[in-house]
Protein backbone atom coordinates (compact mmCIF):
# COMPACT_ATOMS: atom_id res chain seq x y z
CA UNK A 1 0.00 0.00 0.00
CA UNK A 2 1.50 3.41 -0.93
CA UNK A 3 2.85 5.58 1.82
CA UNK A 4 0.82 8.69 2.50
CA UNK A 5 2.39 11.90 1.25
CA UNK A 6 0.79 13.81 4.11
CA UNK A 7 2.60 12.26 7.03
CA UNK A 8 6.10 11.07 7.72
CA UNK A 9 4.97 8.83 10.61
CA UNK A 10 4.38 5.89 8.29
CA UNK A 11 7.80 6.22 6.64
CA UNK A 12 10.30 4.15 8.68
CA UNK A 13 13.74 5.56 9.31
CA UNK A 14 15.46 2.20 8.94
CA UNK A 15 14.86 -1.06 7.08
CA UNK A 16 16.87 -4.30 7.12
CA UNK A 17 18.71 -3.45 3.89
CA UNK A 18 20.11 -0.28 5.43
CA UNK A 19 22.57 -2.37 7.43
CA UNK A 20 24.18 -3.77 4.25
CA UNK A 21 24.34 -0.29 2.75
CA UNK A 22 25.87 1.07 5.95
CA UNK A 23 28.73 -1.44 5.97
CA UNK A 24 29.52 -0.84 2.32
CA UNK A 25 29.53 2.97 2.57
CA UNK A 26 31.46 3.05 5.85
CA UNK A 27 34.18 0.73 4.56
CA UNK A 28 34.58 2.88 1.44
CA UNK A 29 35.11 5.99 3.54
CA UNK A 30 37.42 4.27 6.02
CA UNK A 31 39.59 2.88 3.21
CA UNK A 32 40.08 6.35 1.73
CA UNK A 33 40.82 7.93 5.11
CA UNK A 34 43.25 5.12 5.80
CA UNK A 35 45.08 5.60 2.53
CA UNK A 36 45.33 9.37 3.08
CA UNK A 37 46.89 8.75 6.50
CA UNK A 38 49.18 6.01 5.18
CA UNK A 39 50.39 8.18 2.31
CA UNK A 40 51.03 11.29 4.39
CA UNK A 41 52.51 9.60 7.45
CA UNK A 42 54.16 6.57 5.84
CA UNK A 43 55.42 8.03 2.56
CA UNK A 44 56.05 11.70 3.36
CA UNK A 45 56.80 11.48 7.10
CA UNK A 46 53.92 13.79 8.03
CA UNK A 47 53.23 14.18 11.79
CA UNK A 48 50.41 11.77 12.63
CA UNK A 49 48.80 14.05 15.21
CA UNK A 50 48.17 16.75 12.59
CA UNK A 51 46.52 14.21 10.28
CA UNK A 52 44.28 12.69 12.95
CA UNK A 53 43.53 15.70 15.15
CA UNK A 54 43.34 18.50 12.58
CA UNK A 55 42.63 17.04 9.13
CA UNK A 56 40.30 14.14 9.96
CA UNK A 57 37.63 15.93 12.09
CA UNK A 58 36.81 18.52 9.40
CA UNK A 59 37.01 15.92 6.63
CA UNK A 60 34.58 13.67 8.51
CA UNK A 61 32.29 16.65 9.07
CA UNK A 62 31.81 16.92 5.30
CA UNK A 63 30.69 13.27 5.20
CA UNK A 64 28.27 13.89 8.07
CA UNK A 65 26.69 17.01 6.57
CA UNK A 66 26.40 15.59 3.07
CA UNK A 67 24.80 12.33 4.16
CA UNK A 68 22.36 14.11 6.46
CA UNK A 69 21.25 16.34 3.58
CA UNK A 70 20.89 13.38 1.23
CA UNK A 71 18.85 11.56 3.90
CA UNK A 72 16.46 14.51 4.09
CA UNK A 73 16.24 14.63 0.27
CA UNK A 74 15.35 10.93 0.15
CA UNK A 75 12.63 11.24 2.77
CA UNK A 76 11.13 14.24 0.98
CA UNK A 77 11.14 12.37 -2.34
CA UNK A 78 9.55 9.30 -0.73
CA UNK A 79 6.78 11.33 0.88
CA UNK A 80 6.19 13.40 -2.23
CA UNK A 81 6.02 10.37 -4.52
CA UNK A 82 4.17 8.11 -2.09
CA UNK A 83 6.80 5.37 -2.55
CA UNK A 84 8.54 3.39 0.15
CA UNK A 85 11.42 2.14 -2.02
CA UNK A 86 13.29 5.43 -2.49
CA UNK A 87 17.03 5.03 -1.89
CA UNK A 88 19.16 7.95 -0.73
CA UNK A 89 22.15 9.11 -2.71
CA UNK A 90 25.32 7.62 -1.13
CA UNK A 91 27.90 10.27 -0.27
CA UNK A 92 31.47 9.85 0.81
CA UNK A 93 35.04 10.94 0.21
CA UNK A 94 35.95 10.91 -3.45
CA UNK A 95 38.68 8.32 -4.05
CA UNK A 96 40.55 9.80 -7.06
CA UNK A 97 40.77 13.36 -5.79
CA UNK A 98 41.33 12.37 -2.14
CA UNK A 99 44.28 10.18 -3.08
CA UNK A 100 45.36 12.88 -5.53
CA UNK A 101 45.30 15.45 -2.73
CA UNK A 102 47.53 13.24 -0.59
CA UNK A 103 50.01 12.20 -3.28
CA UNK A 104 50.05 15.28 -5.53
CA UNK A 105 49.29 18.25 -3.27
CA UNK A 106 49.67 17.72 0.48
CA UNK A 107 52.66 15.36 0.47
CA UNK A 108 54.77 17.35 -2.04
CA UNK A 109 53.80 20.62 -0.34
CA UNK A 110 54.98 19.31 3.03
CA UNK A 111 58.29 18.24 1.48
CA UNK A 112 58.60 21.67 -0.16
CA UNK A 113 57.98 23.53 3.09
CA UNK A 114 60.63 21.40 4.80
CA UNK A 115 63.11 22.22 2.04
CA UNK A 116 62.41 25.91 2.65
CA UNK A 117 63.74 25.50 6.18
CA UNK A 118 60.50 25.09 8.16
CA UNK A 119 60.60 22.69 11.08
CA UNK A 120 58.35 19.65 10.91
CA UNK A 121 55.47 21.09 12.92
CA UNK A 122 55.42 24.42 11.08
CA UNK A 123 55.55 22.66 7.71
CA UNK A 124 52.69 20.35 8.75
CA UNK A 125 50.50 23.27 9.85
CA UNK A 126 51.20 25.17 6.62
CA UNK A 127 50.29 22.03 4.64
CA UNK A 128 47.08 21.66 6.62
CA UNK A 129 46.18 25.28 5.83
CA UNK A 130 46.89 24.57 2.16
CA UNK A 131 44.57 21.55 2.34
CA UNK A 132 41.79 23.61 3.92
CA UNK A 133 42.17 26.34 1.31
CA UNK A 134 42.20 23.77 -1.50
CA UNK A 135 38.88 22.39 -0.30
CA UNK A 136 37.40 25.88 -0.09
CA UNK A 137 38.57 26.62 -3.66
CA UNK A 138 37.05 23.38 -4.95
CA UNK A 139 33.88 23.92 -2.94
CA UNK A 140 33.37 27.42 -4.36
CA UNK A 141 34.00 26.15 -7.88
CA UNK A 142 31.48 23.34 -7.42
CA UNK A 143 28.97 25.80 -5.95
CA UNK A 144 29.26 28.04 -8.99
CA UNK A 145 29.19 25.18 -11.48
CA UNK A 146 26.20 23.51 -9.83
CA UNK A 147 24.01 25.86 -11.86
CA UNK A 148 25.85 25.14 -15.11
CA UNK A 149 26.47 21.41 -14.94
CA UNK A 150 24.44 20.54 -18.03
CA UNK A 151 26.22 23.21 -20.09
CA UNK A 152 29.61 21.78 -19.09
CA UNK A 153 28.67 18.30 -20.22
CA UNK A 154 27.57 19.70 -23.57
CA UNK A 155 30.83 21.60 -24.08
CA UNK A 156 33.26 18.81 -23.16
CA UNK A 157 32.91 15.36 -24.74
CA UNK A 158 32.56 12.44 -22.39
CA UNK A 159 35.73 10.81 -23.74
CA UNK A 160 37.76 13.86 -22.67
CA UNK A 161 36.20 14.08 -19.21
CA UNK A 162 36.31 10.38 -18.41
CA UNK A 163 39.62 9.84 -20.19
CA UNK A 164 41.36 12.49 -18.09
CA UNK A 165 40.19 10.99 -14.81
CA UNK A 166 40.65 7.46 -16.19
CA UNK A 167 44.33 8.15 -16.81
CA UNK A 168 44.72 9.45 -13.27
CA UNK A 169 42.86 6.39 -11.99
CA UNK A 170 45.08 3.97 -13.90
CA UNK A 171 48.37 5.60 -12.95
CA UNK A 172 47.72 7.00 -9.48
CA UNK A 173 44.89 4.84 -8.12
CA UNK A 174 45.95 1.70 -9.95
CA UNK A 175 49.71 1.53 -10.20
CA UNK A 176 50.89 3.38 -7.09
CA UNK A 177 48.55 1.57 -4.64
CA UNK A 178 49.39 -1.70 -6.41
CA UNK A 179 53.00 -1.14 -5.43
CA UNK A 180 51.88 -0.67 -1.82
CA UNK A 181 49.82 -3.86 -2.12
CA UNK A 182 52.80 -5.89 -3.32
CA UNK A 183 55.19 -4.57 -0.70
CA UNK A 184 53.59 -7.22 1.51
CA UNK A 185 52.73 -9.87 -1.10
CA UNK A 186 50.98 -12.44 1.10
CA UNK A 187 48.61 -9.95 2.71
CA UNK A 188 48.17 -7.75 -0.34
CA UNK A 189 47.52 -10.51 -2.87
CA UNK A 190 45.06 -12.28 -0.57
CA UNK A 191 43.08 -9.08 0.05
CA UNK A 192 43.13 -8.10 -3.62
CA UNK A 193 42.16 -11.58 -4.75
CA UNK A 194 39.12 -11.73 -2.45
CA UNK A 195 37.98 -8.36 -3.75
CA UNK A 196 38.28 -9.46 -7.37
CA UNK A 197 36.53 -12.77 -6.64
CA UNK A 198 33.52 -11.07 -5.06
CA UNK A 199 33.22 -7.74 -6.88
CA UNK A 200 34.25 -8.74 -10.40
CA UNK A 201 33.79 -12.50 -10.40
CA UNK A 202 30.49 -12.19 -8.49
CA UNK A 203 31.57 -15.08 -6.31
CA UNK A 204 29.60 -15.95 -3.20
CA UNK A 205 30.91 -15.86 0.35
CA UNK A 206 29.58 -17.83 3.32
CA UNK A 207 26.73 -16.18 5.26
CA UNK A 208 26.47 -13.48 2.56
CA UNK A 209 29.33 -11.53 4.08
CA UNK A 210 29.93 -8.27 2.11
CA UNK A 211 32.96 -8.66 -0.16
CA UNK A 212 34.78 -5.51 0.95
CA UNK A 213 34.33 -6.42 4.61
CA UNK A 214 35.59 -9.96 3.92
CA UNK A 215 38.72 -8.63 2.19
CA UNK A 216 39.39 -6.37 5.16
CA UNK A 217 38.98 -9.19 7.66
CA UNK A 218 41.09 -11.70 5.70
CA UNK A 219 43.89 -9.22 5.02
CA UNK A 220 44.00 -7.82 8.55
CA UNK A 221 43.95 -11.29 10.10
CA UNK A 222 46.83 -12.41 7.86
CA UNK A 223 48.84 -9.27 8.56
CA UNK A 224 48.64 -9.46 12.34
CA UNK A 225 48.53 -13.26 12.52
CA UNK A 226 51.70 -13.75 10.49
CA UNK A 227 53.40 -10.80 12.15
CA UNK A 228 52.70 -11.93 15.71
CA UNK A 229 53.75 -15.48 14.81
CA UNK A 230 57.07 -14.22 13.50
CA UNK A 231 56.27 -15.26 9.93
CA UNK A 232 55.65 -11.79 8.54
CA UNK A 233 58.10 -9.44 6.93
CA UNK A 234 60.97 -8.07 9.04
CA UNK A 235 60.08 -4.83 10.75
CA UNK A 236 56.55 -5.86 11.70
CA UNK A 237 55.30 -3.99 14.74
CA UNK A 238 51.94 -3.55 16.38
CA UNK A 239 50.94 0.09 15.87
CA UNK A 240 50.97 2.52 18.77
CA UNK A 241 47.88 4.54 17.93
CA UNK A 242 47.21 8.08 19.01
CA UNK A 243 45.09 8.19 22.18
CA UNK A 244 41.40 8.94 21.75
CA UNK A 245 40.84 12.67 21.82
CA UNK A 246 37.66 14.59 21.06
CA UNK A 247 38.11 17.46 18.60
CA UNK A 248 35.19 19.63 17.54
CA UNK A 249 35.63 20.80 13.92
CA UNK A 250 34.94 24.51 14.26
CA UNK A 251 35.48 27.15 11.55
CA UNK A 252 39.18 28.01 11.32
CA UNK A 253 40.61 31.08 9.62
CA UNK A 254 43.67 29.05 8.66
CA UNK A 255 42.17 28.47 5.23
CA UNK A 256 42.63 32.18 4.50
CA UNK A 257 46.35 31.88 5.27
CA UNK A 258 46.51 28.85 3.00
CA UNK A 259 44.90 30.49 -0.04
CA UNK A 260 48.19 31.85 -1.47
CA UNK A 261 49.70 28.37 -1.18
CA UNK A 262 47.06 26.99 -3.56
CA UNK A 263 48.24 28.98 -6.59
CA UNK A 264 50.84 26.44 -7.85
CA UNK A 265 48.29 23.65 -7.46
CA UNK A 266 45.35 25.28 -9.27
CA UNK A 267 45.97 23.20 -12.44
CA UNK A 268 45.12 20.17 -10.27
CA UNK A 269 42.50 21.62 -7.94
CA UNK A 270 40.24 23.17 -10.56
CA UNK A 271 39.90 19.96 -12.62
CA UNK A 272 39.32 18.04 -9.38
CA UNK A 273 36.32 20.27 -8.64
CA UNK A 274 35.09 20.19 -12.23
CA UNK A 275 35.19 16.40 -12.37
CA UNK A 276 33.06 16.16 -9.23
CA UNK A 277 30.41 18.31 -10.91
CA UNK A 278 30.44 16.04 -13.96
CA UNK A 279 30.37 12.99 -11.71
CA UNK A 280 27.44 14.41 -9.76
CA UNK A 281 25.48 14.88 -12.98
CA UNK A 282 26.21 11.27 -14.02
CA UNK A 283 25.22 9.98 -10.56
CA UNK A 284 21.92 11.89 -10.66
CA UNK A 285 21.19 10.39 -14.08
CA UNK A 286 22.05 6.93 -12.76
CA UNK A 287 19.66 7.32 -9.81
CA UNK A 288 16.94 8.63 -12.14
CA UNK A 289 17.34 5.56 -14.33
CA UNK A 290 16.92 3.40 -11.20
CA UNK A 291 13.61 5.13 -10.43
CA UNK A 292 14.60 7.86 -7.97
CA UNK A 293 14.09 11.22 -9.65
CA UNK A 294 16.39 13.56 -7.74
CA UNK A 295 16.87 17.09 -9.04
CA UNK A 296 20.39 17.29 -10.45
CA UNK A 297 20.99 20.79 -9.14
CA UNK A 298 20.10 19.70 -5.59
CA UNK A 299 22.50 16.76 -5.80
CA UNK A 300 25.31 19.08 -6.92
CA UNK A 301 24.55 21.79 -4.36
CA UNK A 302 24.70 19.32 -1.48
CA UNK A 303 28.16 18.05 -2.42
CA UNK A 304 29.37 21.63 -2.99
CA UNK A 305 28.13 22.86 0.40
CA UNK A 306 29.50 19.79 2.20
CA UNK A 307 32.93 20.29 0.61
CA UNK A 308 32.97 24.02 1.34
CA UNK A 309 31.99 23.66 4.99
CA UNK A 310 34.46 20.81 5.49
CA UNK A 311 37.28 23.00 4.17
CA UNK A 312 36.35 25.92 6.42
CA UNK A 313 36.36 23.56 9.41
CA UNK A 314 39.71 21.92 8.69
CA UNK A 315 38.96 19.20 6.14
CA UNK A 316 41.34 18.30 3.31
CA UNK A 317 39.39 15.79 1.13
CA UNK A 318 36.26 16.57 -0.84
CA UNK A 319 32.99 14.69 -0.69
CA UNK A 320 31.01 13.42 -3.66
CA UNK A 321 27.89 11.35 -4.36
CA UNK A 322 28.93 7.81 -5.21
CA UNK A 323 28.04 6.26 -8.55
CA UNK A 324 26.61 3.10 -6.92
CA UNK A 325 23.14 4.36 -5.92
CA UNK A 326 21.36 1.59 -7.90
CA UNK A 327 23.61 -0.99 -6.22
CA UNK A 328 22.56 0.24 -2.78
CA UNK A 329 18.93 0.10 -3.91
CA UNK A 330 19.52 -3.51 -4.99
CA UNK A 331 20.87 -4.26 -1.49
CA UNK A 332 17.53 -3.12 -0.07
CA UNK A 333 18.93 0.09 1.44
CA UNK A 334 16.62 3.11 1.65
CA UNK A 335 17.69 6.23 3.54
CA UNK A 336 18.68 4.91 6.95
CA UNK A 337 22.08 3.80 5.67
CA UNK A 338 23.16 7.34 4.78
CA UNK A 339 22.00 8.59 8.16
CA UNK A 340 23.95 5.85 9.95
CA UNK A 341 27.07 6.39 7.82
CA UNK A 342 27.04 10.14 8.32
CA UNK A 343 26.73 9.78 12.08
CA UNK A 344 29.35 7.02 12.33
CA UNK A 345 32.00 8.77 10.23
CA UNK A 346 31.18 12.30 11.41
CA UNK A 347 31.12 11.51 15.12
CA UNK A 348 34.07 9.15 14.70
CA UNK A 349 36.16 11.94 13.22
CA UNK A 350 35.30 14.20 16.13
CA UNK A 351 35.62 11.63 18.94
CA UNK A 352 38.71 9.94 17.50
CA UNK A 353 37.54 6.36 17.00
CA UNK A 354 37.74 6.65 13.22
CA UNK A 355 41.42 7.56 13.55
CA UNK A 356 41.87 4.58 15.86
CA UNK A 357 40.30 2.23 13.29
CA UNK A 358 42.37 3.69 10.46
CA UNK A 359 45.66 3.27 12.33
CA UNK A 360 45.00 -0.45 12.84
CA UNK A 361 44.17 -1.12 9.19
CA UNK A 362 47.37 -2.20 7.36
CA UNK A 363 48.26 -0.40 4.12
CA UNK A 364 48.43 -3.69 2.11
CA UNK A 365 44.78 -4.24 3.10
CA UNK A 366 43.66 -0.69 2.24
CA UNK A 367 45.57 -0.35 -1.02
CA UNK A 368 43.69 -3.09 -2.95
CA UNK A 369 40.43 -1.18 -2.43
CA UNK A 370 41.97 1.83 -4.17
CA UNK A 371 43.34 -0.37 -6.99
CA UNK A 372 39.86 -1.79 -7.53
CA UNK A 373 38.37 1.72 -7.64
CA UNK A 374 41.03 2.74 -10.14
CA UNK A 375 40.25 -0.23 -12.37
CA UNK A 376 36.54 0.58 -12.28
CA UNK A 377 37.07 4.21 -13.25
CA UNK A 378 39.48 3.23 -16.05
CA UNK A 379 37.04 0.72 -17.52
CA UNK A 380 34.15 3.17 -17.21
CA UNK A 381 36.09 5.71 -19.28
CA UNK A 382 35.92 3.34 -22.25
CA UNK A 383 32.50 1.82 -21.64
CA UNK A 384 30.65 5.11 -21.07
CA UNK A 385 32.19 6.87 -24.08
CA UNK A 386 31.10 6.36 -27.70
CA UNK A 387 33.03 3.50 -29.27
CA UNK A 388 34.52 5.67 -32.02
CA UNK A 389 36.00 7.97 -29.35
CA UNK A 390 38.04 5.19 -27.71
CA UNK A 391 41.32 6.55 -29.20
CA UNK A 392 40.63 9.89 -27.49
CA UNK A 393 40.15 8.11 -24.16
CA UNK A 394 43.47 6.27 -24.63
CA UNK A 395 45.27 9.47 -25.62
CA UNK A 396 43.95 11.21 -22.51
CA UNK A 397 45.64 8.53 -20.37
CA UNK A 398 49.17 9.44 -21.46
CA UNK A 399 49.76 12.71 -19.56
CA UNK A 400 48.91 10.90 -16.31
CA UNK A 401 51.62 8.31 -17.04
CA UNK A 402 54.10 11.17 -17.44
CA UNK A 403 53.10 12.53 -14.06
CA UNK A 404 53.55 9.09 -12.55
CA UNK A 405 57.16 9.17 -13.77
CA UNK A 406 57.56 12.69 -12.38
CA UNK A 407 56.47 11.45 -8.93
CA UNK A 408 59.01 8.64 -8.97
CA UNK A 409 61.90 10.44 -10.66
CA UNK A 410 61.43 13.49 -8.46
CA UNK A 411 62.13 11.39 -5.36
CA UNK A 412 65.51 12.62 -3.98
CA UNK A 413 66.30 9.02 -3.04
CA UNK A 414 66.35 8.19 -6.76
CA UNK A 415 67.84 11.33 -8.32
CA UNK A 416 69.60 14.01 -6.27
CA UNK A 417 68.00 17.48 -6.68
CA UNK A 418 71.12 18.92 -8.35
CA UNK A 419 71.27 16.03 -10.81
CA UNK A 420 67.53 16.36 -11.46
CA UNK A 421 67.94 20.05 -12.32
CA UNK A 422 70.83 19.29 -14.68
CA UNK A 423 68.90 16.55 -16.46
CA UNK A 424 65.83 18.76 -16.73
CA UNK A 425 67.78 21.59 -18.35
CA UNK A 426 69.37 19.44 -21.02
CA UNK A 427 68.76 20.40 -24.67
CA UNK A 428 70.77 18.94 -27.54
CA UNK A 429 70.60 18.49 -31.30
CA UNK A 430 67.77 15.98 -30.87
CA UNK A 431 65.62 18.36 -28.81
CA UNK A 432 64.61 18.47 -25.16
CA UNK A 433 66.01 16.00 -22.67
CA UNK A 434 63.81 13.05 -21.79
CA UNK A 435 63.29 14.43 -18.29
CA UNK A 436 62.30 17.88 -19.57
CA UNK A 437 59.71 16.32 -21.88
CA UNK A 438 58.36 14.06 -19.13
CA UNK A 439 58.05 16.87 -16.56
CA UNK A 440 56.45 19.25 -19.05
CA UNK A 441 53.93 16.65 -20.15
CA UNK A 442 53.11 15.62 -16.59
CA UNK A 443 52.55 19.09 -15.13
CA UNK A 444 48.89 20.04 -15.42
CA UNK A 445 48.17 16.54 -16.72
CA UNK A 446 44.42 16.52 -16.05
CA UNK A 447 43.75 19.70 -18.04
CA UNK A 448 46.16 18.52 -20.75
CA UNK A 449 44.26 15.24 -20.97
CA UNK A 450 40.92 17.06 -21.24
CA UNK A 451 42.20 19.29 -24.04
CA UNK A 452 43.88 16.46 -25.96
CA UNK A 453 40.79 14.30 -25.66
CA UNK A 454 38.49 17.13 -26.75
CA UNK A 455 40.68 17.96 -29.75
CA UNK A 456 40.91 14.32 -30.87
CA UNK A 457 37.15 13.82 -30.51
CA UNK A 458 36.67 16.88 -32.76
CA UNK A 459 39.09 15.39 -35.31
CA UNK A 460 37.34 12.01 -35.20
CA UNK A 461 33.96 13.71 -35.67
CA UNK A 462 35.39 15.72 -38.60
CA UNK A 463 35.31 19.13 -36.96
CA UNK A 464 38.90 20.27 -37.58
CA UNK A 465 38.14 23.93 -36.85
CA UNK A 466 36.83 23.02 -33.42
CA UNK A 467 39.98 20.98 -32.80
CA UNK A 468 42.10 23.95 -33.92
CA UNK A 469 40.32 26.22 -31.46
CA UNK A 470 40.99 23.77 -28.61
CA UNK A 471 44.67 23.56 -29.59
CA UNK A 472 45.01 27.35 -29.65
CA UNK A 473 43.54 27.44 -26.13
CA UNK A 474 46.09 24.80 -25.10
CA UNK A 475 48.88 26.96 -26.50
CA UNK A 476 47.74 29.97 -24.47
CA UNK A 477 47.44 27.90 -21.28
CA UNK A 478 50.94 26.54 -21.92
CA UNK A 479 52.45 30.04 -21.84
CA UNK A 480 51.03 30.59 -18.37
CA UNK A 481 52.01 27.17 -17.00
CA UNK A 482 48.46 25.91 -16.55
CA UNK A 483 49.59 22.94 -18.65
CA UNK A 484 53.17 21.91 -19.45
CA UNK A 485 54.47 24.09 -16.64
CA UNK A 486 58.24 24.50 -16.83
CA UNK A 487 58.31 24.94 -13.08
CA UNK A 488 59.26 21.45 -11.82
CA UNK A 489 56.61 21.83 -9.08
CA UNK A 490 53.92 22.59 -11.68
CA UNK A 491 53.39 26.23 -10.70
CA UNK A 492 51.79 28.84 -12.93
CA UNK A 493 53.52 32.08 -14.00
CA UNK A 494 53.53 34.98 -16.47
CA UNK A 495 55.28 34.08 -19.75
CA UNK A 496 57.47 37.20 -19.86
CA UNK A 497 58.99 36.25 -16.50
CA UNK A 498 60.60 33.10 -17.92
CA UNK A 499 64.27 33.01 -18.82
CA UNK A 500 66.78 30.65 -20.40
CA UNK A 501 65.95 27.01 -20.94
CA UNK A 502 62.54 27.29 -19.27
CA UNK A 503 61.45 30.06 -21.63
CA UNK A 504 62.63 27.96 -24.59
CA UNK A 505 60.64 24.93 -23.45
CA UNK A 506 57.45 26.93 -22.81
CA UNK A 507 57.55 28.75 -26.16
CA UNK A 508 58.37 25.54 -28.04
CA UNK A 509 55.31 23.78 -26.61
CA UNK A 510 53.08 26.79 -27.30
CA UNK A 511 54.42 27.05 -30.87
CA UNK A 512 53.76 23.34 -31.37
CA UNK A 513 50.10 23.82 -30.54
CA UNK A 514 49.88 26.92 -32.76
CA UNK A 515 51.43 25.19 -35.77
CA UNK A 516 49.13 22.18 -35.43
CA UNK A 517 46.10 24.47 -35.08
CA UNK A 518 47.15 26.33 -38.23
CA UNK A 519 47.51 23.07 -40.17
CA UNK A 520 44.08 21.88 -39.09
CA UNK A 521 42.61 25.27 -39.97
CA UNK A 522 44.07 25.06 -43.47
CA UNK A 523 42.88 21.48 -43.91
CA UNK A 524 39.37 22.53 -42.89
CA UNK A 525 39.22 24.76 -45.99
CA UNK A 526 38.93 21.66 -48.18
CA UNK A 527 35.51 20.73 -49.45
CA UNK A 528 33.83 17.97 -47.41
CA UNK A 529 33.96 14.48 -48.85
CA UNK A 530 30.23 14.52 -49.64
CA UNK A 531 30.60 17.72 -51.68
CA UNK A 532 33.56 16.27 -53.62
CA UNK A 533 31.55 13.15 -54.47
CA UNK A 534 28.59 15.23 -55.59
CA UNK A 535 30.84 17.45 -57.73
CA UNK A 536 32.31 14.41 -59.52
CA UNK A 537 28.95 12.72 -60.02
CA UNK A 538 26.07 15.26 -59.96
CA UNK A 539 23.58 12.47 -60.80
Amino acid sequence: MPISTQSSRRLPWFVAGDLNGFFGLVVDNLSILGFIAAALVGIFGFPAEVVFLRMFPGTALGVLLGNLMYTVMARRLAMRSGRDDVTAMPLGLDAPTSIGMALLVLGPAFAGFRQQGMDEQAAALATWQLGMASLVVMGLLKLALSFAGDWITRMLPRAALLGSIGGAALALLGFLPLLETLRNPVVGMASFGVLLYVLLGRGRLPWRVPGVLAAFVVGTALYYGLGLAGLGLPGFAVPQPQPLQAVLPLPDAGFITGLPYTVPYLPLLLPFGLLMVIGGINVAESARAAGDDYRTRDVLLVEAVATLLAGICGGVAQTTPYIGQPAYKHMGARHGYTLLTGLFIGLGGMLGYVSLLVQWLPVPVLAPIIVYVGLGITVQAFQASPRQHAPAVALAFLPALAYLLVIKLGNPAWIAPDSFAALYAGIDAHGLSDLAAIVSLGNGFIITAMLWGTALVAIIDRHPRRAAAVLLLAGVLTLFGVIHSVDPRGGIYLPWMLEGVRATIAWQFAAGYAVLALLLGLLSLQRPVAEETEARDPH
